[in-house]
């Protein structure tokens, strides 16, 4: 980190906040292109400080996040998380059409429990159906677990490091105090900006493609007309003369 640090005094470190403007310009711009081309993001931030701007930021732009303890394997065992992913839509379902009450109370209440524990590690990724274009994390060095999932998986990262983290690790730092909910907050809002914006070029982009791609459907599948008939087919159609049939009887 230190080429993001400005100095440092009495043993804590001031950072260069035109390293961070700079980092947060280009994480911006690459955010930007990854959206407007229909990528998502995952949001990682699991630390007290960071969880309710996270699910703020992820559920206003539109993606995705995990703001609970990372569970190991939630990508590179992402066919198992689907699984109970799918089994927490079915215990919802069971609630809302009442045949959870087709169970004893001692059973209903064994899967409602099952359905919290499933609800509060997977709401924030129960719409991914598969691995996100980038990851965005707050704290590398708390959520090094899921760091080193998305970099097994060649996931880029876009983080906010702190003075205390190695910003190899990720593709964009943003060099940051991770511990303080105004910097966080602050970050995440110009983040959240920039993807909103990004999302709706790409969602106005794909409502104009959709019916121009209707219509060469159409286009294609209409029968083609049939083609001119040649002078000699012409010829051949046209009833005989008096001349021609007296011609063929002598």
């Amino acid at each position: 980190m230190k080429p993001f640090i400005f100095e440092a005094r009495n043993g804590i470190h001031i950072i260069d906040l035109s390293k961070t403007l700079a980092g947060l310009q280009a994480a911006c711009d690459f955010l930007a292109t990854t959206v407007a081309k229909g990528g998502r993001i995952l949001f990682v931030g699991t630390k007290k400080q960071a969880q309710q701007a996270v699910t703020e930021t992820a559920k206003e732009c539109g993606q995705f996040y995990v703001t609970e303890r990372w569970l190991g394997g939630t990508l590179t065992n992402f066919q198992t998380v689907k699984k109970s992913i799918a089994r927490m839509k079915h215990i919802e379902k069971m609630e809302t059409d009442g045949t959870i009450n087709n169970y004893v109370k001692q059973e209903q209440s064994m899967i409602r429990r099952e359905a919290a524990r499933q609800f509060k590690y997977f709401d924030g990724i129960r719409a991914m159906d598969k691995y996100p274009a980038i990851m965005f994390v707050v704290d590398i060095k708390r959520e090094h677990n899921a760091v080193a999932e998305a970099r097994r998986l060649n996931i880029p990262v876009v983080a906010i490091v702190d003075t205390n983290c190695d910003p190899d690790l990720v593709a964009y730092p943003i060099a940051g105090n991770d511990d303080a909910i105004r910097s966080i907050r602050m970050i995440l809002g110009t983040v959240s900006q920039v993807i909103t914006q990004a999302r709706a070029e790409f969602e106005a982009q794909y409502s104009r493609r959709k019916p121009m791609d209707g219509a060469a459907a159409e286009v294609e599948a209409a029968p083609a007309a049939p083609a001119a008939p040649t002078p000699a087919e012409v010829a051949a159609a046209a009833p005989a003369t008096p001349d021609q049939i007296a011609a063929l009887t002598t």
